[in-house]
C-alpha cells in the first residue's frame, strides 16, 4: 500500500495492535505449555488464555516481536518501509524517520525482520530447470583481519562468497528484445567456501531432486548430478556466462547494486539477512500491495530468533 492508505489505515498504535491480534489469531496461537490451540482473549490483560492449561500468552509471545519493547505501529511502519518499493531502507534511515534517540533497538528490529523473510523463504524449495553459480559480495572486514595485509581479487578479505541459484524455464516464443529465459524463485545462501563438500549438501537441501542444474565447469559441482534429475556443466568463458547463465548473473548484480546503494560496509555475519530480503521482495515482485500483509503474516508466524549484542 502506498503512503497515504497507510496512514489512513493504521493512524495509531491501537489500530496496528488490533491488525496484529487479527492476524495473530488467523494463523493460530499455540499454548508454550501443553500445546492447545483454543485460546479465550482476555481483554483487560490483553492476553490470550489456554482453554486446557489456563496458561497466558502476550499479544507479542511466539511472534518477531517477541520480548520488544517497541510500539507495535514502529514494527508496522518498518515493515511499510521494506515492502513498500523494490528498494530497501537502512535502520539509520528508519531510526529517522521514526523520531527514535536510540539507534539500537530499530537495528535489531529491522533484522528481526528480515529474518523472518529469509524464515518464509526458506520453506520454498526450488524445481524445474535450475542456474547455478556463486558470486563474491563486499563486505567489511573483520578486527583480526584488519591487522592483516589486503589480498587482492576473489580471495580478498572483504569478498564474501554467496551461492545463487535460480529457477530458469527456456521460452518457446520469446518477444524480440526480451531475454529466451523467464525467471520463477532465487535464492541466494551465504557459504564459508567453495569446495564441493560445502556446496553439494547445501545444494541437495534447497533443490527438488527431479530437477535439472546448469553450471559451469567447476570441480565444486562435479557431486550435483549424484541426487537432481539432471546437471548440465560447461566450461563457460568469462564473456559467455552472461548468456549461459543469465539469471544467475542479472540476480548478483541487482543484489549488488541493491546493497552498495543502501548499505555501508556490511559484515559478513548480517550478508544473509539482507539477501534474505532481496529473494524476499524478488520471489514477491508480482504481489504489489498485498506485500504488506505478506510479511505482516510470517511475522506472526515465525517466533524471532535472532540473537546479536550490537556492539
Amino acid at each position: 500500500m502506498n503512503l497515504i492508505d497507510f496512514v489512513k489505515v493504521f493512524p495509531d498504535e491501537e489500530s496496528c495492535k488490533q491488525k496484529f491480534k487479527e492476524y495473530r489469531e488467523q494463523v493460530g496461537v499455540v499454548c508454550s505449555n501443553c500445546g492447545g490451540k483454543s485460546h479465550y482473549w482476555k481483554k483487560d490483560k490483553e492476553q490470550f488464555e489456554c482453554k486446557v492449561c489456563g496458561t497466558r500468552t502476550t499479544l507479542k509471545s511466539g511472534t518477531v516481536m517477541h520480548k520488544s519493547k517497541l510500539p507495535f505501529r514502529y514494527w508496522f511502519i518498518a515493515m511499510h518501509f521494506l515492502t513498500s518499493t523494490k528498494k530497501s531502507f537502512s535502520a539509520k534511515e528508519i531510526q529517522r524517520q521514526l523520531g527514535h534517540n536510540r539507534y539500537q533497538p530499530i537495528w535489531h528490529m529491522v533484522h528481526k525482520l528480515r529474518a523472518v523473510m529469509g524464515k518464509r523463504d526458506g520453506e520454498y524449495i526450488l524445481a524445474g530447470e535450475i542456474e547455478l553459480d556463486d558470486g563474491y559480495f563486499s563486505t567489511e572486514r573483520s578486527t583480526e583481519q584488519k591487522d592483516k595485509e589486503l589480498k587482492r581479487g576473489r580471495g580478498s578479505q572483504k569478498k564474501t562468497k554467496v551461492l545463487v541459484m535460480a529457477e530458469s524455464f527456456k521460452m518457446e516464443s520469446p518477444k524480440k528484445g526480451k531475454k529466451p529465459r523467464r525467471v520463477g524463485y532465487i535464492k541466494m545462501k551465504v557459504i564459508e567456501d567453495l569446495k564441493k563438500e560445502s556446496i553439494t549438501p547445501l545444494v541437495k537441501s534447497l533443490v527438488n531432486k527431479n530437477s535439472s542444474i546448469d553450471t559451469d565447469g567447476s570441480n565444486s559441482y562435479v557431486d550435483l548430478g549424484n541426487f537432481v534429475e539432471h546437471h548440465h556443466a560447461e566450461v563457460i568463458p568469462k564473456n559467455k556466462v552472461g548468456e549461459k547463465l543469465p539469471w544467475v548473473h542479472i540476480t548478483i548484480s541487482n543484489a549488488k547494486r541493491q546493497l552498495l546503494n543502501t548499505f555501508h560496509d556490511i559484515k559478513p555475519e548480517f550478508l544473509q539477512n539482507y539477501l534474505d530480503e532481496f529473494c524476499y521482495k524478488f520471489n514477491r515482485r508480482y504481489f504489489g500491495e498485498a506485500l504488506f500483509n505478506k510479511l505482516l503474516v510470517a511475522s506472526v508466524s515465525y517466533k524471532n530468533e535472532f540473537r546479536y549484542t550490537y556492539g
